[in-house]
């Protein structure tokens, strides 16, 4: 399907309360917002506001699929977010974002265990036109749910499933452990106890254990019509017919993604905030009618000079650019003054993605638990230099990473030591671990004698050609042949769930309530959990993360998973991201988030560029 133009349908004719005690410490991690009542006070009325002449232009990697239980990347997920909903969503202003009602009326009613959530839908809510309706107009039901929630843990669909969510919801796992025997397949028909919709609006959660991150996770699966994925196959990669804000109208693969806004929505509010950074763009949009915008154009580009070229002619409304590209635009670290007067807007924030190296564990070569093979995986973190990476090819723009989960999100220990480089301890190590024997170009041979050559698989583009530059110096050092393949952003992905490759170098895009440990947990399916790595005491600490009570516990299990990670080192964490949004003058209620894309929540002023 390379290249060719896919035009859809769209186209054609937590402040979470509870009824009951649930322990204290355990509720920040799950608030619903109280402002998203506002959002919800009209909830059942056509928006009507969409204008089609005003079109929004941004940039974006290529996206692989918009089938939301199957996404593996985000820029998939960003497009589908807007698409499909979930009953909750992270808010769009709070930092760190809390879960705020979607398509739910209220808050969950949580019982006083903690193990039983009842959820309540707004009523009115219509999926988008598609044959599979057969001209009815289908509204969003519990049982649509029900449905999504299994296909998310399915383990025959291409995510594989997601362990956790099977084992908290009572009943799941025999169902799941059914489908996943050769040959056989999921069964949706099968009833599961702790999963029913009680009536057309009503759906109840009943759980194994008290879970907040888990459960407040199971509230963001975005819902699909079943009809529409039995008309389609199995197979609606490109068939989006959710009941989001926006409707898929084109998909050329490489080239752009539009999406039209959705005639049928519900009108918005913009939501408040109490942080007076962001007083100025709450006024501006309070009392707008959204979603405004009528025309979404995602323009597929992944070089980061050529968005800022774009954004530079006025063909881009916004941009968000990682450090290395930002240098043109700014002067002693801030916004060039030509820019300023202009009337664009520089904003920059961390990120919720901490780019890393991911060692496959079952890679002869480098994977493994021996002590041999885990000093050379050690060596290899000491040894890469993350402040001149920062500093040289990043524009000073990243946090030098210490641990899996960045900062400002739920698992962070900001009182972990800080990242190491130490070439000449590196060296020694080495050295004692059995690779000081020499080929005639003084790289390092094997315990055994044989060749050692490290393979990383890396992103094309500039800035990836300059990290591979400064990588192969660092390596070089040591006397450890690096070599690299350098493949599209979609392909590395596809093989890393596949396990064709030794090490790749990401970031993965995190949820704000520790789920990022996840990426360890030995039952995860290949497609979480990349690295293949296996240890029980790390699943142990991450089963205990997840029920833990009081913020001591969390802070204690996560301790231990950071320290776990550090020492067999399937993950070799370089940096956060900082990233730098850059906004024309024309558009309104722009703010950047690491979480989902938010275009219902903007607008564009009739004065713009080219």
């Amino acid at each position: 399907m390379n290249g060719s133009t896919i035009t859809t349908v769209a186209s054609l004719p937590l402040r979470l309360a509870h009824a009951g005690r649930v322990p204290c410490a355990a509720r920040p991690m799950i608030r619903l917002c109280a402002l998203a009542a506002l959002a919800l006070s009209c909830a059942c009325a056509p928006a009507l506001a969409a204008d089609m002449g005003k079109v929004l232009r941004v940039a974006s990697s290529d996206i692989d699929t918009l089938d939301p239980q199957q996404l593996q990347d985000k820029f998939s997920r960003d497009v589908s977010l807007v698409i499909n909903e979930g009953m909750y969503e992270w808010s769009y202003l709070d930092r760190p974002p809390v879960a705020v009602p979607r398509t739910a009326a209220a808050k969950p009613e949580v019982s006083a265990d903690g193990r039983t959530w009842t959820i309540r839908l707004t009523p009115g809510i219509y999926f988008t036109d598609d044959p599979a309706f057969k001209g009815r107009r289908r509204e969003l039901v519990a049982s649509d749910y029900v449905y999504s929630i299994k296909r998310y843990v399915d383990p025959n669909l291409r995510g594989g499933g997601d362990p956790q969510v099977t084992d908290l919801i009572t009943g799941m796992r025999a169902i799941v452990d059914k489908a996943a025997k050769p040959g056989a397949h999921f069964d949706y028909d099968a009833p599961v106890e702790g999963l029913r919709a009680l009536d057309a609006h009503t759906l109840q959660l009943k759980f194994t254990a008290v879970n907040y991150p888990v459960a407040t996770d199971i509230m963001m699966v975005q819902a699909v019509a079943r009809e529409v994925v039995e008309a389609a196959g199995g197979d609606i990669q490109a068939r989006a017919v959710g009941t989001g804000p926006y409707q898929l109208a084109e998909w050329q693969r490489g080239t752009r993604v539009v999406l039209v806004a959705n005639p049928g929505y519900r009108e918005l509010a913009f939501p408040g905030s109490d942080d007076p950074a962001l007083a100025p763009i709450v006024r501006e949009m309070q009392g707008r009618r959204l979603p405004a915008i009528g025309r979404v154009e995602i323009a597929i580009i992944d070089e980061q000079n050529v968005r800022l070229l774009e954004f530079d002619r006025g063909m881009l409304d916004v941009i968000e650019l990682r450090g290395e590209a930002v240098g043109p635009f700014l002067k002693n670290g801030e916004l060039l003054p030509a820019l300023a007067a202009r009337g664009i807007r520089r904003v920059p924030y961390v990120t919720n993605s901490a780019r890393a190296l991911y060692v496959n564990m079952d890679d002869p070569v480098l994977g493994g638990m021996t002590r041999e093979r885990i000093a050379l995986r050690r060596a290899i973190a000491l040894g890469i230099d993350a402040e001149t990476l920062i500093k040289v090819i990043y524009a000073g723009q990243g946090l030098p990473a210490n641990q899996v989960i960045p900062p400002g999100l739920g698992g962070h220990d900001a009182d972990w030591p800080p990242r190491e480089y130490d070439p000449v301890l590196a060296a020694r190590l080495l050295d004692r671990m059995g690779y000081g024997k020499r080929d005639a170009q003084g790289m390092r041979l094997t315990p055994e004698g044989k060749p050692l050559t490290v393979v990383l698989t890396i992103f094309t583009g500039t800035v990836w050609r300059e990290i591979q530059t400064l990588l192969k110096k660092n390596m070089d050092a040591l006397g450890v042949r690096l070599d690299f393949r350098s493949v599209p952003v979609q392909d590395l992905f596809k093989e890393a769930a596949q396990g064709k490759f030794m090490v790749d170098i990401h970031g993965r895009s995190l949820t704000p309530n520790g789920l990022g440990f996840g990426q360890f947990y030995g039952p995860s399916p290949p497609e979480a959990n990349e690295s293949r790595f296996r240890f029980p005491q790390y699943d142990r600490a991450f089963e205990a993360f997840l029920q833990a009570t009081t913020p001591e516990e969390r802070r204690r299990q996560a301790r231990t998973m950071i320290a776990i990670l550090a020492y067999y080192a399937p993950y070799m964490p370089l940096l956060v991201d900082v990233q730098n949004a850059f906004v024309q003058p024309w558009l309104k209620g722009y703010v950047p988030s690491s979480f989902a894309a938010y275009y219902q929540y903007m607008d564009v002023a009739p004065a713009r560029g080219p």
